[in-house]
């Protein structure tokens, strides 16, 4: 059976124009992304979807996929502009992405059952794929999601306000997503929604979401269908995006799923600001001084997974 992990990597080619240019995070030139598939593979994942931009392909097997060889199941997906379903057109002077939503629709045909997604350029921690595999694994709901949290202090960069996903929940389960700029002010976090609604003081410890999320062979159904609908509106909208937290908030509204909420204890780390990287640097080599990742992730190319 195959237990799936998408990652959504379309992105890396338009910030940094080439793998060649990321930058290493590990000590022998990791990357976050090597990370994040190192944590996956340890709790149990044995699949992986990489949905990528066509033109990084070779440059991004090269890099990443060809180390993963023999460790684990390795497939490539292409998310383009052009990919729209039938009877759609991309616009011609469209340069963006058309979004997260977007990225499952282009992967649909690569995935079977439960799976799980997370961003190609975020450091989750090992928690967050022990929690998310135990869904992908056990989950028998086709019309129950899993809504991967964290504690909104421990997504902030020192740098400068970050975007998060405030997780509105009711007895566990997760009831919306306000998507908001989110500033540090010490003792509470402002958020500002995304929407232009009023902005609201919260607690340190308020759930977020950041992409990690569990969903069925159902949910995915209803991102790829309502990929359409979405299109009927803002097809000529050339900023518009097809994001997940938007199906799903949606999706909740109508009684058609629901999302689980369950929170990791693990940090989260990524590069919003160019300065944030110091901090990602010295969190991994903490890691592996306590013994959470070897020294070298990699021996002659390939991915070294504890046993």
């Amino acid at each position: 059976m195959d237990y799936t992990l998408v990652v959504m990597a379309a992105g890396l080619g338009s910030r940094y124009g080439s793998l060649k240019q990321m930058e290493p995070v590990g000590p022998n030139g990791e990357f976050i992304i090597d990370y994040s598939v190192y944590d996956a593979i340890c709790a149990g994942f044995n699949k992986i979807v990489f949905v990528i931009r066509k033109d990084f392909f070779e440059d991004f097997k090269e890099t990443i996929g060809k180390r993963l060889e023999g460790a684990v199941k390795v497939e490539y997906v292409f998310q383009e502009l052009y990919d729209l379903p039938l009877g759609y057109k991309c616009p011609k002077l469209r340069v963006k992405p058309w979004g997260t939503g977007a990225a499952i629709y282009s992967a649909a045909d690569n995935i079977d059952g439960n799976f799980a997604i997370i961003n190609a350029d975020d450091f989750y921690g090992a928690d967050a794929y022990r929690i998310l595999f135990d869904y992908v694994k056990n989950n028998i709901y086709e019309d129950r999601g899993l809504a991967l949290c964290y504690e909104v202090f421990n997504t902030l960069s020192k740098n400068g306000s970050v975007k998060r996903g405030i997780a509105e929940s009711k007895n566990g389960f997760l009831k919306g997503i306000k998507e908001s700029k989110i500033e540090n002010f010490d003792s509470y976090v402002l958020a500002s929604p995304l929407d232009g609604s009023y902005s609201f003081k919260t607690n340190l410890d308020t759930l977020v979401t950041v992409n990690l999320f569990g969903f069925t062979s159902k949910i995915k159904d209803m991102i790829v269908n309502n990929f359409s609908l979405f299109l009927e509106d803002n097809i000529n909208k050339l900023d518009s995006e097809y994001l997940i937290p938007d199906v799903i908030n949606n999706e909740i509204k109508k009684g058609n799923v629901s999302f689980l909420i369950k929170s990791t204890s693990s940090k989260w780390y990524g590069v919003t600001y160019k300065e944030d990287k110091e901090d990602v640097v010295s969190a991994i080599n903490q890691y592996i001084k306590a013994g959470v990742y070897p020294e070298k992730l990699f021996d002659n190319g390939k991915i070294l997974i504890k046993k």
